[in-house]
């Protein structure tokens, strides 16, 4: 053999050394998202509906409770939403209109995670301030709460997702989610 096919050789066993154990690594790591990707597309999907509580108190009575529910299921993007209210008409500059939102706005994703469920939760509740308002289309003044919220719910248990106090008066709103596994 000549000395050149003896450094020859002998480079290519140091690269083969040295890079063996990066190209194990790899294969390994191939064959992990393979078998992920084959283990999620065999796992059954599941469903869940996600009912909402939105409770308003004064001086710790209830006064008022509504309910919204949907469907989901994790890991769907886009995330879900119920939205329900009415688009009202605000003159921005001299003679330009704009529409505001104004009711209910709740958005929701998760996440199935061993017993209990991940959940994103943006809610917005929007009113106006005097109930006349509502027929007019000059400046309304709105009254506005906002709940963006990430926490852990057990199916079948309600879990407060976010309580807030209206600094203008003495009353509490509180969020309540229960999560049912639907399929």
């Amino acid at each position: 053999m000549s000395k050149k096919q003896i450094v020859w050789l002998t480079a290519v066993a140091i690269i083969f050394m040295w890079g063996a154990p990066f190209w194990g690594v790899r294969a390994l790591a191939q064959d992990a998202s393979v078998k992920t990707t084959s283990d999620e597309s065999s796992k059954p999907i599941s469903a869940f509906r996600l009912d909402f509580t939105l409770t308003e108190s004064e001086d710790g009575r209830k006064i008022n409770s509504r309910h919204y529910s949907m469907n989901l299921v994790p890991g769907y993007t886009p995330a879900n939403e119920i939205k329900i209210g009415s688009r009202v008409p605000v003159e921005g500059k001299q003679g330009e209109m704009q529409y505001i939102d104004v009711g209910t706005s709740i958005w929701s994703r998760m996440t199935e995670r061993g017993d209990g469920v991940q959940l994103e939760v943006r809610a917005e509740i929007s009113n106006f301030a005097n109930p006349e308002q509502e027929t007019r289309s000059s400046m309304p003044l709105l009254r506005q709460l906002r709940i963006n919220a990430s926490t852990v719910a057990v199916p079948g248990k309600p879990t407060v997702v976010g309580i807030v106090d209206d600094p203008n008066s003495k009353r509490q709103f509180e969020l309540e989610v229960t999560v049912t596994k639907i399929r």
